[in-house]
């Protein structure tokens, strides 16, 4: 049975955001809003978490998980990026937008896309995300929570509580975020390629 956590979306309290944490180092699946809609996370080094969230959603190993990270900092651990990539993730971070990536050797090989070597990176404008991230230390593995057969995210968290209670280990209520995935931009190739038309402004990739 899951958890439920009311957390403000402006002022998160800490406490709790201390509590949702412990339940994600202990190996726990949560959903946790963004500044797209709710999101599936777990630790990114827990292969049962992992597992547990491809079981929910129906993966295969082909669908490339997102590392929700806190700043542009964490990124060049995680993924390699050229100045002209740098440029475009500063000017479109943090936003609505996840972006496919080299990854480098700090990504465990079961996120990656098996073929590509590819990892999708995402920086969300939400507070809730940001304070996870913050008393986490690290990014969080996350996917959209879309559950299978369903083209988008479910978005009202008491729905979510009642479909997922007994595969889940905590939902937070952080009020409506939004309907939309992001919009998932590839910055594999010399040209930026959009993959995925959600939230985010396609305008500046076009």
């Amino acid at each position: 049975m899951s958890q439920f956590f009311q957390i403000h979306p402006d002022n998160p309290q800490k406490r709790l955001i201390q509590q949702a944490v412990e339940i994600i180092n202990k190996g726990g699946v949560i959903v946790y809003p963004t500044d797209c809609a709710y999101a599936l996370g777990c630790h990114l080094g827990d292969k049962t978490a992992l597992d547990k969230i491809k079981r929910i959603r129906k993966l295969d190993d082909k669908h490339n998980f997102t590392l929700v990270c806190s700043d542009l900092s964490e990124i060049g651990t995680y993924a390699k990026v050229d100045n002209q990539q740098y440029r475009f993730l500063k000017a479109h971070t943090p936003g609505a937008y996840t972006f496919i990536l080299k990854a480098t050797t700090e990504v465990p090989r079961r996120l990656l896309h098996p073929k590509r070597r590819t990892i999708g990176l995402r920086i969300p404008d939400n507070k809730i995300t940001q304070a996870l991230l913050s008393e986490l230390g690290e990014p969080i593995m996350s996917t959209s929570l879309i559950l299978p057969g369903e083209s988008e995210p479910l978005i009202d968290p008491y729905e979510i509580r009642d479909l997922l209670q007994h595969e889940l280990d905590l939902v937070i209520d952080g009020g409506y975020c939004g309907m939309e995935a992001t919009t998932v931009v590839a910055l594999v190739e010399d040209q930026p390629e959009v993959i995925r038309i959600g939230a985010g402004d396609i305008s500046a990739f076009e």
